[in-house]
């Protein structure tokens, strides 16, 4: 299944994340599933679990469902990770699908950088062994990478065997079919806000600051989330960064043209250069993007209003301050069929959307977060609790940490770290910062 919230690659919503169990758990943090009770091997197939992590310019490796095709330059790395409960030896074994001609390649095996050279050849059958490799607990990378051959590929790669006592006390990977594709894509986390009132509230502000180094293609940094919809960043490719905007529709339908007109997402203004319209896929209601170069290392500002219209619906909008301008930005302003409510739900979360870079680690600041009541007062919110979504939950990969830190909170994914923070633990951070100073009545 492809999520795509602007028919581009984009993030899938804490909401999504909150009601639809597509799957659920079915090991725990100790064990995957055997080959028999009585066999300590373990198969890890590619598809779900590896990445082309260096790519030639020529260039044609893929992952698919039957593992590594087109594996025809010798300049490409490709990366298969399992996490390891306990430190021994691992047995490697390579399986490859048979090919039909007789063919012969070498092909250079590495388990946390310790290599092995080995042959294979085609009338020897599709399981080749690698050999003996000592390694710790935590994720494991068993890279390969193409020496020689007389094909026009090195070989398929359907899978690994791995066993030995590393594997006595259980690993982890992505071992069910139906979350190969989210595997890939690496878990998704989330902070939940406790927030410090009762009262209604029409107002919420935050900031995220995105560390250099942290922003790869296919990152979402959703911000200012709430029960309705969602508000943030990504980086959409090499040359393109937005931020987005989104509220749904109270029609439940992952198509757009499904849904009701009297219960569509009515577009009440927009920003300058901001594209608006329909979305669907994980739910369906109203979308706006801006193409904002935003940069790492820099602090950026979210505002969100929700204010009921007296007629049975609610109008929601969204401001973005821009450093590089020194100004708010109008994103857009939704009004929400059938809704009659302040702003509630109040939520942050850190995805990718983009499964080739599943490899890869995200990280970000979320700080400085506060409400405003319909009475005028600010309050500060200062506890928080980090959450996953099935991907984790299922144990098919556990990559995902949140907590708190100098600037406030932190969500980071992605990169098979071995770090981990319990789900549903919660922080305190004492903001000591002073209440957002904005003049609401010169905003856009």
């Amino acid at each position: 299944m492809k999520i795509s919230r602007f028919r581009l690659p984009c993030a899938f919503p804490f909401f999504v994340f909150l009601v639809l169990n597509f799957a659920c758990a079915k090991q725990s943090l100790t064990g995957s599933p055997k080959l028999s009770e009585n066999d300590s091997t373990y198969i890890v197939p590619l598809d779900g679990n590896a990445f082309v992590t260096t790519i030639a310019n020529d260039s044609r490796e893929t992952i698919s469902k039957n593992g590594l095709v087109n594996w025809t330059s010798e300049k490409s790395m490709i990366s298969t990770y399992v996490r390891i409960n306990k430190a021994g030896t691992l047995k490697l074994t390579l399986n490859t699908n048979k090919a039909n001609n007789e063919t012969t390649s070498k092909i250079k095996v590495s388990v946390n950088d310790k290599q092995k050279t080995i042959t294979l050849k085609s009338n020897q059958g599709p399981n080749h062994i690698v050999g003996d490799f000592k390694v710790d607990t935590g994720y494991v990378k068993i890279d390969l990478q193409g020496l020689t051959k007389t094909g026009q590929s090195f070989a398929e790669v359907e899978s690994f065997s791995i066993s030995g006592n590393a594997t006595s006390m259980g690993v982890i990977y992505s071992n069910d079919p139906e979350y190969y594709y989210w595997a890939r894509r690496g878990p998704s986390c989330h902070l939940s806000y406790t927030i410090p009132t009762t009262e209604n509230i029409n107002y919420y502000y935050s900031e995220i600051e995105v560390p250099q180094g942290s922003d790869p293609i296919g990152s979402y940094f959703m911000a200012n989330g709430f029960s309705e919809g969602y508000f943030g960043f990504q980086v959409n490719s090499q040359n393109e960064r937005r931020i987005l905007f989104s509220v749904w529709s109270p029609f439940s339908t992952d198509d757009p043209n499904a849904i009701p007109d009297d219960q569509k997402i009515i577009l009440n203004k927009k920003g300058n250069d901001v594209h608006t319209g329909e979305f669907g896929n994980e739910g369906s209601g109203g979308q706006s993007f801006l193409k904002y170069n935003w940069k790492a290392g820099t602090n950026y500002k979210f505002l969100l209003k929700a204010e009921p219209d007296g007629n049975g619906k609610t109008d929601y909008t969204a401001w973005f301050f821009a450093p590089e301008i020194n100004q708010w930005k109008l994103i857009a302003s939704f009004k929400r069929p059938k809704t009659n409510k302040y702003l509630t739900g109040f939520h942050s979360f850190l995805e990718n959307f983009y499964p080739n870079n599943g490899y890869l680690e995200r990280t970000a600041n979320y700080k400085n977060q506060w409400v405003k009541t319909v009475s005028g007062n600010w309050k500060k919110v200062d506890q928080a609790k980090f959450t996953v979504d099935n991907t984790y939950k299922a144990k098919q990969r556990i990559d995902a940490i949140g907590g708190k830190n100098q600037n406030g909170f932190f969500l980071k994914n992605g990169g098979f770290f071995n770090e981990l923070v319990t789900p549903n633990s919660k922080f305190i951070f004492e903001n000591s910062n002073q209440n957002p100073q904005i003049d609401f009545n010169k905003l856009p």
